[in-house]
């Protein structure tokens, strides 16, 4: 890449979006950029993304972060999917858990050996065939050379601790941090781009592209530029939450836990040394002084600090990418923390952005468009899965959940249930996030039961079905029970004591 077209890069804002962007910015274009990151230490992150997805191992890797550093550093754990207790009905739970659900026959799909299995008597509940269902249930955790098996799995994190890791290897790598608070934004006269950030003490930070991590103000993408916001909350109507940090509860769970309540729901997460709790509520139906009241009393540990409030509006702003400005994390959008997207939006935007730099720096119009429809996409199949669980719910006379059974869907998500209600069947259209078995666990769970089953799966003798699920649940117990304890194996990996109990 010529001088001329060299890329100077300049990123509005820290905490994990920003050090996420920084640190893959500089390991995979080196020398090619300039890369420099404006945050304001006065300024504080939302920092409760503290669960995330399989994916996150694709940015771990890519960066050549090993994981007992990284496990250390956040004082991380080990999560094997998330529970999701009373979504369907009171005093009824499941887990989505993270890997393959029972094991398919030539081309016959698990999951319509399983249709059949229920309509003949013979078959269990649909976690019984998930290993990893197994293991959170038993508590159990083990990877490497201590697991004779292998567990699809992500991290609880601290995201505070994350941001600072990722913080030194991006400035190892020539990444310039500037310290100072944003107060102007320089547009060119004739292009309507980006010129330069204004600082405060008349400073002035040039580059020619720049991307958007300032949070929910998104002062370049949604201020500056005033690219207008879609707003989703007639599909996902929860606008607040009540986030504090409790010590470590009776259980070290390699599990997340949602847990219903009358207006929204309740997470909690447990990392090492403590536990993230929340609660993530509809103030339509509910008031924050009762929401607070309902979290203290369902926490499992002593409260590390007071619940502390945050408002937000679900949905993302029309264009990710406007003139020469890329917005990632909450300056794009907000996507509630139900499934654990957050940090994996802000990496698939970054690699997006990556994959999509155009040589000449003068020419962003194609690739700015292609960034557009392919990030609407994604989160428009995204946001389809969240809904999936609010309005599948059966809890009858309660406001906020009979509301969300009322509400009108996206034709996307009604084409996937309707094929699904039909057989069982899935689709998965244009690489979105989440796969046949996640949607499978999730409308099961919630109650969305199969009509029928594809005729592939009477070409097996119907008495074959019932050893075969029998034979497959038993090996997910047995296979389980010879686990570790999640807290012993962290403590054996890292070779000290984890702060909680085991």
């Amino acid at each position: 890449m010529s001088d001329a077209s060299r890329l100077e890069f300049v990123i509005a804002g820290g905490g994990t979006a920003g050090w996420i962007a920084a640190a893959t910015l500089a390991r995979f274009l080196g020398d090619c950029a300039s890369i420099t990151l404006v945050e304001s230490d006065d300024i504080g992150t939302v920092g409760v993304g503290e669960a995330t997805i399989p994916q996150i191992h694709n940015l771990l890797i890519g960066l050549g972060i090993d994981q007992a550093d990284f496990l250390r550093a956040t004082n991380a754990s080990f999560k094997l999917g998330i529970e999701f207790d009373g979504w369907r009905r009171h005093g009824e739970s499941y887990i989505h858990s993270f890997g393959s659900v029972g094991r398919g026959v030539g081309l016959i799909p698990f999951r319509q050996l399983w249709l059949r299995g229920r309509a003949l008597g013979v078959a269990g509940d649909y976690g019984d065939y998930s290993l990893n269902v197994a293991a959170a249930r038993a508590g159990s955790f083990a990877i490497g050379e201590a697991a004779s098996v292998e567990l699809a799995y992500a991290y609880h994190l601290d995201a505070t601790l994350f941001a600072q890791m990722l913080r030194g290897y991006a400035e190892e790598r020539g990444v310039r941090r500037v310290e100072g608070k944003i107060v102007a934004v320089e547009r060119d006269g004739a292009s309507g781009d980006i010129a330069a950030l204004q600082l405060e003490g008349e400073r002035r930070i040039a580059g020619n592209l720049f991307i958007d991590c300032t949070g929910f103000r998104s002062l370049l993408l949604g201020g500056a530029l005033e690219v207008p916001f879609t707003d989703w909350t007639h599909w996902l109507p929860c606008d607040t939450a009540l986030a504090m940090p409790t010590e470590s509860g009776p259980q070290f769970r390699p599990y997340t836990q949602s847990l219903a309540r009358p207006a929204g729901w309740q997470w909690r997460i447990p990392l090492q040394h403590r536990t993230g709790n929340g609660h993530v509520f509809c103030s339509a139906f509910m008031d924050v002084d009762s929401a607070r009241d309902l979290l203290l009393a369902n926490v499992e540990g002593k409260p590390l600090a007071d619940p502390r409030p945050i408002r937000f509006t679900t949905g993302h702003r029309r264009e990710y990418w406007s003139h020469n400005c890329v917005a990632l994390g909450l300056a794009a959008g907000f996507m509630e923390p139900l499934e654990s997207t957050s940090i994996h939006l802000v990496q698939s935007g970054i690699s997006r952005l990556l994959n999509l730099l155009p040589r000449d720096r003068a020419d962003f119009a194609t690739a700015r468009s292609q960034f557009n429809r392919l990030s609407t996409t994604e989160w428009e199949r995204v946001r389809d899965f969240l809904i999936l669980h609010y309005v599948a719910n059966e809890r009858v006379g309660e406001a906020f959940w009979d509301h969300c059974r009322a509400i009108e869907l996206p034709d996307t998500l009604t084409e996937k249930l309707d094929l699904f209600r039909d057989s069982g069947l899935f689709v998965r259209e244009e690489d979105e996030l989440f796969l046949d078995d996640s949607w499978g666990q999730v409308m099961i769970g919630q109650g969305i039961m199969p009509r029928g089953w594809s005729p592939l799966a009477d070409n097996v003798p119907g008495e074959d079905i019932g050893p075969f699920l029998d034979s497959l649940a038993k090996s997910c117990r047995t296979r389980a029970a010879a686990l570790p304890p999640h807290g012993a194996f962290i403590a054996r990996m890292l070779g000290q004591p984890v702060r909680t109990r085991a």
